[in-house]
């Protein structure tokens, strides 16, 4: 794997995805989209993993999105287009995530964000999505669930504009769902991440499911999808689980 990703398995269930171009405000590389790949394909895989907590190395960006140094290296649009979209890999990813942020959130970087579960952030956070400067639009989830996480008026907002918003202005409108002291977002992160962490892979991973149905389709099917998802949980295991850690705390 490269080392622009370190991944780090702590014995709470929760780990660490960390991107380390600290130089580079940690932008993306293909290389860098590649490794996050499989390094989630990793974790995704580990029954010892529960929850991720994704944060940038350094102390001046979560991430800057993708390096546009590496735009010629795909050749054509349509080489871009069909590359890694690294953003949409934490989209896919079936388990709880987490990110802790600070410094710049933008572009691609946002889009990471915005397919985390739970936003943590530190003052010093501002998020933009500059592509519109660029004479495109960004393609790892900015339309999509921006839009579901702060509306029609302040999406549009932000990808007309180009232009960043800080922290307080995120933490109002709801695209961070914590905001914290400058310096306490990890640390953060990390308590919510074991907090979560202490309960089952099958339970967190339904209760995601569930959550993301209701982000995408109608209540109808939404519904349906959840008492399903119940059931399918209950019969791996929770059933009988459930209720006997109950009588034990009553004991």
């Amino acid at each position: 794997m490269s080392s622009d990703i370190l991944i780090e398995i702590g014995a709470d269930r929760v780990a660490h995805l960390v991107l380390n171009r600290p130089n580079k405000h940690n932008a993306i590389t293909p290389d860098m989209a590649a490794a996050i790949r499989d390094g989630l394909q990793r974790l995704a895989a580990d029954e010892n993993v529960r929850v991720v907590v994704v944060r940038g190395a350094g102390e001046k960006a979560f991430c800057a999105g993708t390096d546009l140094n590496s735009l010629d290296g795909f050749g054509s649009p349509w080489g871009f287009r069909n590359a890694i979209n690294y953003a949409r890999e934490f989209d896919a990813f079936e388990k709880p995530i987490v990110c802790a942020l600070k410094g710049w959130v933008y572009g691609g970087g946002f889009e990471i964000a915005l397919n985390c579960d739970i936003r943590v952030s530190s003052p010093s956070a501002r998020f933009a999505a500059p592509e519109v400067k660029h004479g495109w639009l960004g393609a790892g989830g900015f339309s999509q669930r921006l839009t579901r996480l702060v509306g029609y008026g302040h999406a549009s907002r932000i990808l007309f504009t180009g232009q960043p918003i800080d922290a307080a202005d995120a933490h109002r409108i709801g695209v961070v769902e914590i905001l914290v002291e400058e310096g306490a977002e990890l640390e953060t992160a990390l308590a919510l991440a074991k907090d979560m962490a202490a309960n089952s892979e099958i339970a967190l991973m339904t209760n995601k499911a569930g959550i993301r149905a209701a982000m995408e389709g109608g209540l109808t099917n939404g519904l349906a999808m959840e008492r399903e998802l119940m059931g399918f949980a209950m019969a791996m295991g929770a059933y009988g689980e459930g209720p006997s850690k109950f009588r034990a705390r009553k004991e």
